[in-house]
């Protein structure tokens, strides 16, 4: 089985530390991605996909403390260890208060650093861990067969899935009744490499409708929620 390689977003406006920590986090064999500012950091969490983000206080265009609680109102759940010179009791909680997971005062010891970076993306990885859905999904007059790629809609009709129409249904019914943000459908359907956007999700989406709801313009099962990712709802 190939070992998952999980990826971090390393942002840090020291030149010294952000080589260093680079160097030694890739030597953990995780992928790297290098933000000197927050404007950058928050960019490219937009864009990509990422199991961590190493987030210092004081950044130019954009503070820490900003983005993380940036990244936290997008309802982007991904975890947020913040490194800071500052190490009160105030500045501990502000930044534990505005989302982040942990919280690390500099100097460091990287030992440390690196126990506490492996903490946060196994205890993330289990909380996302869903129940499995079964071959055969019955909602509403609709069923789905996963093993056969096909479904059978409300008349009865069967119609014919692609690989990733059967993967991001089986997303979004893994988490029933739960917004599933854009950032982790491109993780667990698109994969790392190929970034589709926004629209190409939503002709997905609008495609469920056609196949599964009595009215697709107004839909029971399927949602958008704007600007944060979609939702599978059903009693």
């Amino acid at each position: 089985m190939i070992k998952k390689k999980y990826s971090i977003l390393l942002v840090e406006d020291e030149e010294n530390l952000q080589e260093a920590l680079k160097l030694n986090l890739e030597l953990e064999d995780y992928e790297v991605r290098s933000s000197y500012d927050g404007a950058n950091a928050l960019k490219l969490v937009r864009q990509e996909h990422f199991d961590l983000i190493l987030l210092d206080v004081m950044l130019p265009e954009v503070d820490g403390i900003t983005v993380c609680e940036t990244i936290r109102l997008q309802n982007i759940a991904i975890p947020i260890l913040m490194l800071s010179a500052k190490n009160t009791s105030a500045d501990r909680v502000l930044g534990l208060k505005k989302g982040a997971d942990d919280y690390l005062t500099k100097p460091f010891n990287l030992e440390e650093l690196l126990l506490r970076v492996a903490n946060l993306i196994k205890k993330n990885e289990q909380l996302s861990i869903k129940s499995t859905v079964p071959d055969l999904y019955e909602f509403g007059k609709n069923k789905i067969d996963f093993k056969g790629l096909e479904c059978f809609n409300k008349k009865g009709d069967k119609i014919s899935l692609t690989k990733r129409e059967g993967m991001l249904l089986k997303l979004l019914i893994e988490n029933k009744n739960e917004v599933v943000t854009r950032e982790i459908i491109l993780q667990k359907v698109w994969g790392y490499n190929v970034y589709p956007t926004t629209r190409t999700i939503d002709n997905f989406i609008l495609s469920f409708r056609r196949y599964f709801e009595e009215d697709s313009k107004h839909p029971v099962y399927f949602h958008s929620i704007r600007g944060i990712g979609y939702k599978f709802t059903s009693s």
